[in-house]
């Protein structure tokens, strides 16, 4: 038998990560809880040290200095300052910014700001530039200069509501997003995530989500992938509201941590995904739970291949009663006759180590050896 015996609550589990920055944080916590983790970052981002267009962005900062700077993201930021810095202009912007009201969209923002040596004039509470927009109009911004960092999908309608109460205001792009590093493996996720042999697939930045829709669309898997999410078969989750905005625009609701942090986010994935919450039954071999890519067997991971998974699914769902070999043939993918039932109860049977598992029930079908009160949760 090909077990493994990691212990960890998302033991068994297949985590499906979008992500392109880190991404490595994301992928060590969940495989320290015991999860197998698929990369698949849908774009990336353009190195901001080679971006000609930032520096000569940055240089017209400093010739018309701003009376106020949005600060919406830490990553973009501190780019901006590394930029700044290649092209020996960290001090001149520095500067600038120094006499600038410096606004952050949340503590993030307030924390790479800080780390510049600067200080922030205020600091969004709800961590949406929507938020920084209604201060200032609130303020009053008429006759201001008002430079905004953007970030990922950023709404150009914020600018315009700051530009329709008076004020000048500029967009500076600190980093662009690239395509995937490797198409082929996004394609190959989403189409795991399609066939339910992920758990979950969890999102950081609001393009990165919108990128994987739109590679669903390009390889004509959207519909199917849209049914997957929608049906919670696979968990999505999102850092935040924002992340989170692609998938609410199409009527979805993703998975949203109260707050929006990494730690947060791996928190809930994690206590959702808990054998509590799994589809699983009480047997006569200790408790069976089922996963995307695996179940676990009194906590033991057994890793098993699509059709016996199914099958697997199917007897857990009836709860320790009889399923017939047509209704286990209808679960099988590409299945074409109940020959294929036989076979595939024999490898599932093969792939658990435990044959007594999944009794036959001679002219009806199969059924698991459940516990007599046990039933699916």
């Amino acid at each position: 038998m090909t077990a493994n015996s990691r212990p960890g609550p998302l033991s068994g589990c297949t985590i499906a990560v979008t992500a392109h920055r880190r991404a490595d944080d994301l992928i060590a916590s969940f495989e320290r809880r015991g999860a197998k983790v698929l990369h698949a970052p849908t774009l990336q981002i353009v190195p901001v040290a080679d971006d000609h267009a930032l520096i000569e962005a940055t240089r017209r900062v400093i010739a018309n200095p701003p009376d106020d700077v949005v600060v919406t993201t830490a990553v973009g930021f501190r780019g901006w300052v590394e930029a700044a810095d290649t092209a020996g202009l960290a001090a001149d912007l520095l500067g600038t910014l120094e006499q600038a009201r410096l606004l952050a969209r949340g503590p993030k923002a307030r924390g790479a700001i800080r780390a510049a040596g600067l200080v922030e004039h205020w600091s969004a509470r709800s961590e949406t530039t929507a938020e920084v927009v209604e201060w200032l109009r609130a303020e009053g911004v008429q006759g201001r200069k008002i430079v905004v960092q953007l970030h990922g999908l950023s709404d150009p309608g914020l600018m315009d509501a700051l530009r329709s109460a008076g004020a000048s205001v500029r967009g500076l792009e600190v980093y662009r997003w690239g395509p995937a590093p490797d198409a082929a493996v996004v394609e190959r996720v989403i189409g795991q995530v399609c066939t339910g042999a992920v758990d979950a697939v969890v999102h950081t930045s609001a393009p990165g989500a919108q990128a994987m829709l739109d590679a669903a669309a390009l390889t004509g898997q959207y519909d199917a992938l849209i049914a997957a999410l929608r049906t919670g078969r696979v968990l999505n989750a999102c850092v935040g509201p924002v992340t989170a905005a692609p998938f609410v625009n199409l009527g979805l609701e993703p998975l949203v941590p109260d707050r929006y942090r990494l730690g947060a986010l791996i928190r809930i994935v994690t206590d959702r995904l808990t054998d509590e919450n799994a589809r699983s039954i009480e047997t006569e071999f200790g408790l069976l739970v089922i996963r995307g890519g695996a179940a676990v067997l009194d906590g033991v991971v057994l890793p098993l291949g699509p059709g016996p998974r199914a099958v697997l699914a199917a007897l857990v769902a009836a709860g320790g009663d009889v399923v017939s070999r047509p209704d286990l043939l209808a679960v099988l993918p590409g299945a074409e006759d109940v020959h294929a039932v036989e076979v595939t109860v024999n490898r599932l049977r093969t792939a658990v180590g435990r044959p007594e598992l999944v009794r036959t029930v001679v002219r009806r079908g199969y059924r698991l050896a459940a516990q007599p009160a046990g039933v699916p949760t």
